[in-house]
Protein backbone atom coordinates (compact mmCIF):
# COMPACT_ATOMS: atom_id res chain seq x y z
CA UNK A 1 0.00 0.00 0.00
CA UNK A 2 1.82 3.21 -0.66
CA UNK A 3 2.13 5.67 1.53
CA UNK A 4 -0.81 8.30 0.94
CA UNK A 5 0.45 10.92 3.20
CA UNK A 6 3.18 11.98 0.86
CA UNK A 7 0.21 12.99 -1.65
CA UNK A 8 -0.57 15.99 0.69
CA UNK A 9 3.01 16.50 1.47
CA UNK A 10 4.07 16.76 -2.24
CA UNK A 11 0.86 19.12 -2.75
CA UNK A 12 2.17 21.41 -0.17
CA UNK A 13 5.95 21.27 -0.94
CA UNK A 14 4.74 21.52 -4.92
CA UNK A 15 6.60 18.13 -5.74
CA UNK A 16 4.52 17.57 -8.91
CA UNK A 17 6.38 14.12 -9.73
CA UNK A 18 6.10 12.81 -6.56
CA UNK A 19 1.69 13.94 -6.24
CA UNK A 20 1.48 12.09 -9.82
CA UNK A 21 3.59 9.42 -8.29
CA UNK A 22 1.75 8.52 -5.50
CA UNK A 23 -1.45 9.07 -7.42
CA UNK A 24 -0.55 6.43 -9.52
CA UNK A 25 0.12 4.00 -6.89
CA UNK A 26 -2.91 4.89 -4.76
CA UNK A 27 -5.51 3.96 -7.79
CA UNK A 28 -3.28 1.13 -8.35
CA UNK A 29 -3.35 -0.17 -5.01
CA UNK A 30 -7.35 0.16 -5.30
CA UNK A 31 -7.56 3.39 -3.67
CA UNK A 32 -10.85 5.75 -4.99
CA UNK A 33 -10.78 8.20 -7.02
CA UNK A 34 -13.00 10.04 -4.99
CA UNK A 35 -10.83 9.05 -1.75
CA UNK A 36 -7.96 10.65 -3.36
CA UNK A 37 -9.67 14.23 -3.64
CA UNK A 38 -11.62 14.40 -0.41
CA UNK A 39 -9.16 12.89 1.95
CA UNK A 40 -5.99 14.02 0.33
CA UNK A 41 -5.84 16.48 -2.40
CA UNK A 42 -8.97 18.86 -0.63
CA UNK A 43 -7.02 19.25 2.45
CA UNK A 44 -3.48 19.83 0.83
CA UNK A 45 -4.77 23.02 -1.28
CA UNK A 46 -6.52 24.35 2.08
CA UNK A 47 -3.51 23.92 3.85
CA UNK A 48 -1.79 25.70 0.92
CA UNK A 49 -4.70 28.68 1.11
CA UNK A 50 -4.08 29.06 4.83
CA UNK A 51 -0.26 29.22 4.54
CA UNK A 52 -1.26 31.90 1.62
CA UNK A 53 -3.43 33.82 4.38
CA UNK A 54 -0.83 33.85 7.14
CA UNK A 55 2.03 34.93 4.51
CA UNK A 56 3.58 31.91 5.10
CA UNK A 57 3.25 31.43 1.08
CA UNK A 58 3.23 33.60 -1.69
CA UNK A 59 2.05 33.67 -5.39
CA UNK A 60 5.13 31.61 -6.57
CA UNK A 61 4.34 28.50 -3.94
CA UNK A 62 0.71 28.69 -4.44
CA UNK A 63 1.32 28.02 -8.18
CA UNK A 64 3.89 24.90 -7.23
CA UNK A 65 1.16 23.54 -5.08
CA UNK A 66 -1.35 24.14 -7.93
CA UNK A 67 1.01 22.31 -10.28
CA UNK A 68 1.19 19.62 -8.41
CA UNK A 69 -2.10 19.08 -7.30
CA UNK A 70 -3.43 19.33 -11.04
CA UNK A 71 -0.76 16.64 -11.72
CA UNK A 72 -2.24 14.67 -9.80
CA UNK A 73 -5.86 15.38 -11.07
CA UNK A 74 -4.65 14.51 -14.73
CA UNK A 75 -4.69 10.97 -12.86
CA UNK A 76 -8.01 11.03 -11.17
CA UNK A 77 -10.44 13.13 -13.36
CA UNK A 78 -10.77 10.87 -16.16
CA UNK A 79 -11.86 8.24 -13.23
CA UNK A 80 -14.11 10.12 -11.30
CA UNK A 81 -16.06 11.18 -14.04
CA UNK A 82 -16.20 7.18 -15.33
CA UNK A 83 -17.70 6.92 -12.02
CA UNK A 84 -20.18 9.20 -12.11
CA UNK A 85 -19.12 10.89 -8.74
CA UNK A 86 -20.28 14.56 -8.68
CA UNK A 87 -18.27 17.49 -7.72
CA UNK A 88 -18.69 19.78 -5.00
CA UNK A 89 -20.21 22.34 -8.01
CA UNK A 90 -19.42 23.37 -11.57
CA UNK A 91 -17.59 26.59 -11.95
CA UNK A 92 -17.12 28.32 -15.56
CA UNK A 93 -14.32 31.35 -14.83
CA UNK A 94 -12.63 33.25 -17.30
CA UNK A 95 -11.12 37.12 -17.46
CA UNK A 96 -13.58 39.16 -18.71
CA UNK A 97 -13.73 41.21 -22.06
CA UNK A 98 -10.98 43.26 -23.07
CA UNK A 99 -8.38 41.15 -20.12
CA UNK A 100 -5.50 39.03 -20.86
CA UNK A 101 -4.21 38.94 -17.29
CA UNK A 102 -5.01 35.40 -16.22
CA UNK A 103 -1.99 34.33 -13.56
CA UNK A 104 -4.66 35.57 -10.81
CA UNK A 105 -7.60 33.60 -12.45
CA UNK A 106 -5.32 30.52 -13.17
CA UNK A 107 -4.65 30.31 -9.55
CA UNK A 108 -8.06 30.60 -8.70
CA UNK A 109 -8.91 28.05 -11.17
CA UNK A 110 -6.22 25.59 -9.27
CA UNK A 111 -7.28 26.43 -5.65
CA UNK A 112 -11.13 25.38 -6.98
CA UNK A 113 -10.13 21.95 -8.21
CA UNK A 114 -8.24 21.55 -5.64
CA UNK A 115 -11.02 22.23 -3.83
CA UNK A 116 -13.23 19.32 -5.10
CA UNK A 117 -15.14 21.58 -8.15
CA UNK A 118 -14.92 20.85 -11.62
CA UNK A 119 -13.58 23.81 -13.28
CA UNK A 120 -14.20 24.73 -16.85
CA UNK A 121 -11.43 28.02 -17.32
CA UNK A 122 -12.01 29.70 -20.46
CA UNK A 123 -9.15 31.64 -20.38
CA UNK A 124 -8.99 35.53 -21.14
CA UNK A 125 -10.80 38.04 -23.02
CA UNK A 126 -14.14 35.92 -22.39
CA UNK A 127 -16.90 37.58 -23.95
CA UNK A 128 -20.52 37.72 -22.40
CA UNK A 129 -21.83 35.31 -24.55
CA UNK A 130 -18.99 32.67 -24.17
CA UNK A 131 -19.50 32.78 -20.78
CA UNK A 132 -23.30 32.13 -21.10
CA UNK A 133 -23.18 29.12 -23.54
CA UNK A 134 -20.45 27.25 -21.28
CA UNK A 135 -22.66 28.01 -18.29
CA UNK A 136 -25.53 26.15 -20.21
CA UNK A 137 -23.97 23.12 -21.73
CA UNK A 138 -21.84 22.11 -18.86
CA UNK A 139 -24.54 23.19 -16.76
CA UNK A 140 -22.72 24.74 -14.57
CA UNK A 141 -24.18 26.46 -11.31
CA UNK A 142 -21.17 28.89 -10.39
CA UNK A 143 -19.21 31.77 -13.29
CA UNK A 144 -16.44 33.38 -11.78
CA UNK A 145 -15.48 36.77 -13.45
CA UNK A 146 -11.94 38.15 -13.08
CA UNK A 147 -10.75 41.27 -14.30
CA UNK A 148 -7.06 43.11 -12.93
CA UNK A 149 -7.95 46.06 -15.15
CA UNK A 150 -10.24 49.04 -14.19
CA UNK A 151 -11.22 49.84 -17.83
CA UNK A 152 -12.35 46.18 -17.74
CA UNK A 153 -14.11 45.87 -14.89
CA UNK A 154 -17.35 47.37 -16.38
CA UNK A 155 -17.31 44.18 -18.83
CA UNK A 156 -17.88 42.29 -15.72
CA UNK A 157 -21.95 44.29 -15.33
CA UNK A 158 -22.07 43.55 -18.95
CA UNK A 159 -21.35 39.89 -18.36
CA UNK A 160 -24.41 39.39 -15.37
CA UNK A 161 -26.80 41.50 -17.53
CA UNK A 162 -26.30 39.06 -20.13
CA UNK A 163 -26.65 36.43 -18.05
CA UNK A 164 -30.00 38.46 -16.93
CA UNK A 165 -31.28 38.75 -20.77
CA UNK A 166 -31.02 35.58 -21.29
CA UNK A 167 -32.87 34.23 -18.86
CA UNK A 168 -29.71 32.27 -16.62
CA UNK A 169 -29.73 34.49 -13.35
CA UNK A 170 -31.49 32.59 -11.54
CA UNK A 171 -29.50 29.25 -12.40
CA UNK A 172 -26.16 30.26 -11.46
CA UNK A 173 -24.56 32.22 -9.04
CA UNK A 174 -21.78 34.89 -10.14
CA UNK A 175 -19.16 36.08 -7.73
CA UNK A 176 -16.22 38.33 -9.19
CA UNK A 177 -12.58 39.29 -8.28
CA UNK A 178 -9.51 40.96 -9.22
CA UNK A 179 -7.28 43.38 -8.09
CA UNK A 180 -9.29 46.63 -8.65
CA UNK A 181 -12.34 45.14 -7.40
CA UNK A 182 -14.16 45.76 -4.06
CA UNK A 183 -16.99 44.11 -2.49
CA UNK A 184 -18.93 47.15 -3.25
CA UNK A 185 -18.42 47.10 -6.37
CA UNK A 186 -19.74 43.47 -6.50
CA UNK A 187 -22.52 44.52 -4.80
CA UNK A 188 -23.03 47.55 -7.33
CA UNK A 189 -23.42 45.36 -10.15
CA UNK A 190 -25.33 42.75 -8.58
CA UNK A 191 -22.63 39.75 -8.28
CA UNK A 192 -23.19 37.38 -5.44
CA UNK A 193 -20.00 37.59 -4.33
CA UNK A 194 -16.21 38.56 -3.76
CA UNK A 195 -13.47 37.38 -3.21
CA UNK A 196 -10.36 39.28 -2.46
CA UNK A 197 -7.81 36.20 -2.94
CA UNK A 198 -7.89 32.71 -4.32
CA UNK A 199 -8.48 31.20 -0.89
CA UNK A 200 -11.38 33.55 0.00
CA UNK A 201 -12.90 32.95 -3.27
CA UNK A 202 -12.84 29.07 -2.55
CA UNK A 203 -14.96 29.78 0.45
CA UNK A 204 -17.13 31.84 -1.01
CA UNK A 205 -17.25 29.00 -4.24
CA UNK A 206 -18.61 26.55 -1.27
CA UNK A 207 -20.88 29.04 0.45
CA UNK A 208 -22.57 29.94 -2.97
CA UNK A 209 -23.31 26.35 -3.88
CA UNK A 210 -24.42 25.41 -0.52
CA UNK A 211 -27.34 28.22 -0.13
Amino acid sequence: MPDLDKLPEAVIEGDWKVAAAVTQAAIAAGVTPLAIVTKYLVPAMDEVGRRFECEEYFVPEMLLSARAMKASMEIVRPLLVATGAEPVGRVVIGTVKGDLHDIGKNLVASMLEGGGFEVIDLGADVAPQRFIEAAATRHANLVALSALLTVTMPSMKTTIDAFETAGLREKVRIMVGGAPVTQQYAEAIGADGFGESATAAVALARKLVAA
